[in-house]
């Protein structure tokens, strides 16, 4: 689904709920790992000391507003433009956003397509939002959402200014 320059690349493919996991494969890593809510919660929370909460949180929504159920091809070439100004610092850098916000995007569209699910792409960015915004330890975000009635986090979404958008 997109490959970056390091020679990583990203790819959907069976989960254990549906056949919408995102998988990232890295040049001498293992190969097809499903990355995790709290991976990429914890590297937003480090990167944010570097780029400020605020400046990640924007380009955050900046992707969040692409999604719907559609994957597309010219939002992953706008990710990878959006990701190119941290890398003014470190090369890297870029790269790994690039990365972050691929994952974020590809998981987006995965929750977007969920038959069932009332809040969508919302529970992404309540999660990015607790990380960044409230400073809420990355594994609590990641597994704040689950269990609790659809209803309860939509009135946090809500709260903090993206509440049902149906």
């Amino acid at each position: 689904m997109k490959r970056f320059s390091d020679g990583s690349f990203l790819e959907y493919d069976e989960g254990s709920f549906d056949r919408w996991c995102v998988y990232l494969t890295r040049p001498g890593g293992p190969t097809k790992l499903a990355v995790k809510d709290a991976q990429y919660f914890k590297a937003l929370r480090r990167d944010s000391a570097l780029f400020g909460a605020d400046r990640l949180y924007a380009d955050f929504v900046t992707v969040y507003d692409m999604v719907d159920e559609t994957f597309r091809e010219p939002d992953m070439e706008r990710i990878t433009a959006l990701t190119q100004k941290y890398g003014e610092r470190d090369p890297d850098k870029a790269v790994d956003l690039d990365i972050i916000f691929s994952i974020l995007y590809m998981g987006m569209v995965a929750e977007e397509r969920k038959e069932h699910a009332v809040l969508k792409k919302r529970v992404k960015r309540l999660g990015v939002y607790q990380v960044l915004m409230l400073g809420m330890d990355p594994e609590e975000a990641a597994g704040f959402s689950r269990g609790k009635p659809w209803r309860e986090l939509n009135e946090l979404c809500a709260q903090y200014g993206f509440g049902l958008e149906r």
